[in-house]
């Protein structure tokens, strides 16, 4: 089942390329293991509520996107990026990127989101006109032919699909570093872009390659174009910080909820339990048939609300207990599936690296110091290993962009720096902090101008500026003017 890659359409693994058809159209060779295709395809399937034990008596708590969306928010809360000039923290080029990443970053949260449930996501840019717009590839969107030392794909092909008329139309985009080669007695990184079109009368197979040309939407593109001075992969590869317990060793990134998918479908199970014992539980009144009208054509009882009726067949006149009517309440279980359901949560927060509470009812959450503090701490770690490589993959985002710019001339040119501010109040306790921080200057043992810019975040200028205004007040009081 497994022996075909899958490729692009719609966000979703339906439609199938075999690995022969790359190697004819493309000349390499794709590596993709069948046990990482099938888990991606199974986190693809949880994260959009279609998991193969859901059914009409298994109901879906949506757990896989609960776990990614609560990451994602905790990774890009209060995120920020700030594109500079290398020297005098201005220049146009700087100007430039930061204007067209502020274009992209709104929508950074969804995105991270994908990634963290897929694990992986690319954002490949592209000049539209005189700006760059960028192409997010989920990470069943995209196939990976080979890796760097750095665990970032230094080959890659991007499937795209598009419907005309009576035909379907695949690009295969192929992304390529090539290295260095020696140029003019020095060696420049070289990259290369192949496309290739095929045309089809059914959506199941590939067809025949066509020219560009037969798509306008692509008849822009170059079927292969090389540059040089490019130092590595025109994208970004954000890698969800996890070790593959699917293959150990693979560079392939593994969904936020790898480790917690038989509890995850232990908790729909358990939890479609809960919802079993308050339907089978409502209250009914056990009636003997006779007891009913019915209708002489269809034969089927002639009531308002046949939900309300447990209808017996009699072997009696008047039923086996001698009664036309019986009302019928049992009693609930729910409390016990209700602690089953709270345990098995607990263990999907743990195997995900999340916090006590985030899924389980925080009222039922152990509260002792030692444990409410090893919760928090591996929740914060798992937050800032993933702002890590999210950081990452900016940055190699933001060098595309750069490349294209310079490619294309879309900016005068100059050197950049990039810093990031991501929300640490995961991390830091910020009261506590500050009260720390004020014993030090109590202390002696920092100033009032290294407080302002901890606390505030201040330059040292507004920082000095405020301490020194601050200090000017306290004079005036303590020595007033006299009239």
């Amino acid at each position: 089942m497994f022996e075909r890659i899958l490729g692009w359409a719609k966000g979703v693994w339906n439609k199938m390329i075999g690995k022969s058809d790359i190697k004819r159209l493309l000349g390499v060779e794709v590596d993709l293991s069948p046990a990482m295709i099938k888990a991606l395809t199974q986190w693809s399937q949880m994260y959009e509520n279609r998991a193969d034990w859901l059914s009409k008596k298994v109901s879906s708590l949506n757990l896989p996107a609960a776990v990614a969306g609560a990451f994602a928010t905790s990774v890009t809360l209060e995120m920020e990026v700030e594109i500079t000039g290398a020297k005098d923290g201005r220049g146009a080029r700087a100007d430039f990127l930061q204007d067209q990443l502020q274009r992209v970053l709104p929508s950074m949260r969804e995105q991270v989101e994908y990634g963290v449930a897929k694990g992986g996501l690319v954002m490949k840019p592209w000049v539209d006109g005189d700006q760059l717009a960028v192409d997010f590839s989920q990470a069943d969107q995209f196939i990976p032919v080979a890796f760097d030392s750095r665990q970032r794909p230094s080959k890659c092909i991007f499937v795209y699909k598009l419907r005309r008329g009576d035909y379907y139309y695949t690009r295969l985009e192929f992304h390529e570093f090539l290295g260095y080669v020696q140029d003019g007695g020095r060696p420049e990184g070289s990259y290369r872009i192949r496309n290739k079109v095929l045309r089809s009368t059914s959506d199941a197979d590939l067809g025949s390659v066509v020219p560009l040309s037969s798509v306008p939407e692509w008849s822009d593109l170059s079927e292969e174009e090389s540059f040089l001075g490019v130092r590595q992969p025109l994208f970004g590869y954000f890698r969800y910080p996890q070790a593959n317990n699917i293959e150990p060793g693979s560079p392939l990134g593994v969904s936020a909820y790898a480790r917690a998918v038989d509890l995850i479908q232990q908790a729909d199970i358990q939890w479609s339990q809960l919802l079993w014992e308050f339907k089978s539980g409502v209250r009914k009144v056990t009636v003997d048939e006779q007891a009913l009208p019915k209708d002489p054509k269809t034969g089927e009882f002639i009531v308002e609300d046949l939900e309300l009726y447990r209808v017996l067949r009699s072997t009696n006149n008047v039923g086996t207990a001698g009664k036309l009517f019986e009302d019928w309440s049992p009693g609930f279980r729910e409390q016990n599936i209700i602690n089953g359901l709270e345990a098995i949560l607990k263990r999907i927060e743990f195997n995900c690296g999340m916090a006590r509470g985030m899924l389980s009812d925080p009222q039922q959450v152990d509260k002792t110091a030692t444990e409410v503090l090893s919760s928090k701490q591996q929740y914060a770690a798992t937050v800032v290993d993933i702002q890590k490589a999210l950081e990452a993959a900016v940055r190699d985002l933001l060098y595309a962009m750069d490349a294209w710019t310079s490619i294309f001339k879309l900016a005068p040119k100059g050197e950049y720096e990039v810093t990031f501010k991501f929300d640490d109040s995961l991390v830091t306790d910020r009261q506590q902090q500050f009260v720390q921080d004020t014993q030090m200057v109590t202390m002696r043992a920092m100033g009032p101008v290294e407080l302002r810019m901890r606390t505030f975040g201040e330059p040292e200028d507004v920082a000095k500026q405020k301490v020194a205004e601050a200090q000017a007040g306290q004079a005036d009081e303590l020595f007033p003017e006299v009239e």
